[in-house]
């Protein structure tokens, strides 16, 4: 008998938890040969993200994923051997109490955010004694050998090489998304929130001395885009061209073609936790739209991960990418921290590709969640 996962999901106001919990669940159940439940309460934020799934369906088999529409009122069902709470979602009452009436509980985890910051080496792995007697388990993704690491699949840099190493290959995806891309143009995506500073940035890219396609995936930062263009109302398939620079948007595409772009592209401006993993495997050039905390709380995650990343890079250069990351995240010019950023182009390309590949080397966050429960037994 497989061993049984489920797995919650509250959908906030982005498709960062979706994001996050849709991997982890199809890679369970790919690469452990688990029998994986993802309970999600907002199906219509999963769609997007998975050709073919259906928001109305109660129940519902994808890539070998038993997805469950997370109701409002709870209809009993059989606790799985681990449960997991993702972003500290509060499960239904109705489970918590048919996990405890269990002779045996089950392993009970709560999946937190991604932060570089230090508490979190501390704190991963911490057990928390329920008042119903239950325990639940602190479990952090990180960036460091005492956290439960990144979500990779196990093919996915080899993937990754086979197109980036492939002209063909490449010129084939875009091709397959409408994009044509002029020769000598570096290719950019742009997937982020809504930021005020974005003209600058624009403005610098559209005054460069080398040209530009910029690829905007359909999301929150069309409203800032349409306004610097003058053209309200951005839909898919518009192109356009001011300068030196080519703006085309693009579909809200699968999580695979998403991985593709990624991989496509020279730079990539991504937002939230999932694509920003994602990017990092891209082994690219990458700046991070952070989400917004009360209080400037976002800032001090940010330094935190820059203070890891930054590691093996020049003074100049790393001094060059925190000023771009903070400039976009903090409201600094956009324009001028670009091109300090592209003074140091081949180091940071280098850096990138070199940062994917150590953080390859430790155990995935799904391998280190399946150890954990051995572990556990």
């Amino acid at each position: 008998m497989k061993v049984t996962w489920d797995i919650f999901c509250t959908v906030v106001d982005n498709y960062g938890d979706i994001g996050v919990t849709w991997r982890l669940a199809r890679q369970l159940v790919a690469e452990h040969d688990l029998a994986v439940r993802l309970w999600v309460d907002d199906l219509n934020a999963f769609v997007p993200m998975c050709p073919g799934a259906d928001a109305a369906a109660a129940q519902q088999w994808q890539e070998g994923v038993d997805v469950r529409a997370w109701p409002a009122a709870w209809q009993p069902v059989q606790p799985a051997e681990v449960v997991i709470g993702a972003f500290a979602c509060q499960l239904p009452a109705q489970y918590i109490d048919a996990m405890r009436a269990l002779a045996t509980p089950p392993l009970w985890l709560n999946l937190d955010y991604l932060s570089a910051e230090d508490w979190v080496e501390g704190c991963h792995g911490l057990p928390s004694p329920q008042p119903n007697g239950l325990r639940k388990v602190f479990f952090f993704p990180g960036f460091t050998d005492k956290t439960g690491g990144l979500l990779r699949e196990a093919s996915l840099l080899a993937r990754r090489d086979a197109l980036q190493q492939s002209a063909q290959a490449r010129t084939a995806f875009l091709q397959g998304l409408g994009v044509q891309v002029q020769d000598e143009a570096q290719l950019i995506s742009l997937f982020a929130y809504e930021n005020p500073h974005l003209g600058a940035w624009l403005d610098a890219l559209a005054t460069d001395t080398c040209a530009t396609h910029l690829l905007v995936p359909r999301g929150r930062i069309l409203d800032d885009l349409g306004k610097w263009l003058g053209e309200p109302g951005l839909k898919v398939g518009d192109l356009h061209q001011r300068g030196a620079l080519t703006v085309q948007i693009l579909p809200f595409v699968s999580q695979d073609d998403y991985d593709r772009l990624l991989w496509c592209c020279d730079f990539n401006a991504v937002r939230g936790e999932d694509s920003f993993v994602r990017a990092q495997w891209a082994g690219r050039p990458m700046l991070w739209h952070i989400y917004v905390q009360e209080e400037n709380a976002h800032w001090e995650k940010l330094d935190a991960f820059l203070g890891h990343y930054r590691q093996g890079l020049s003074d100049d250069a790393a001094q060059a990418l925190m000023a771009l990351w903070r400039a976009w995240n903090m409201g600094n010019d956009m324009g001028q921290a670009w091109q300090g950023a592209r003074k140091h182009w081949a180091e940071l390309q280098q850096h990138a590709h070199d940062w994917a590949a150590r953080q390859a080397a430790r155990p995935d966050l799904a391998k280190a969640l399946v150890q954990f429960y051995r572990n556990s037994l």
